[in-house]
């Protein structure tokens, strides 16, 4: 029955440690988003819009703060925008074993993804 006990014990400790190492390599994606992409989607995003002005579509600086705003306020957005504008894709997510981790943010952030 000890052994039994000692057994599960163990199983158990195992277990949360591969979910502590696992929530570790998630934190760790988030901030590579916070980091490193979110700098490149804002760049493409102003370029984009600086570009695209006209009568119709001014995107004066108030346009560009708000869209700047919009989709850098949540990490799901920011991955959105960084797939949409083809500044990584789902290549460089398997490469960098981030695959799981991108669906996983989708799915926990699902309520705040740009649908349009």
């Amino acid at each position: 029955m000890e052994v039994l006990i000692s057994g599960l014990a163990i199983a158990v400790l195992l277990w949360m440690a591969w979910l502590l190492i696992k929530a570790k390599k998630f934190t760790r994606f988030k901030l590579l988003i916070e980091k490193e992409l979110k700098p490149q989607v804002i760049e493409h995003l102003k370029l984009e819009l600086v570009e695209n002005r006209s009568d119709l579509l001014p995107n004066n600086d108030a346009h560009i703060s708000a869209t700047l705003f919009y989709w850098c306020q949540y990490k799901s957005r920011i991955l959105q925008a960084a797939l949409a504008n083809e500044i990584i894709d789902e290549q460089w997510l398997k490469e960098t074993g981030n695959l799981r981790n991108c669906q996983h943010l989708f799915h926990i952030e699902n309520d705040k993804m740009h649908r349009g």
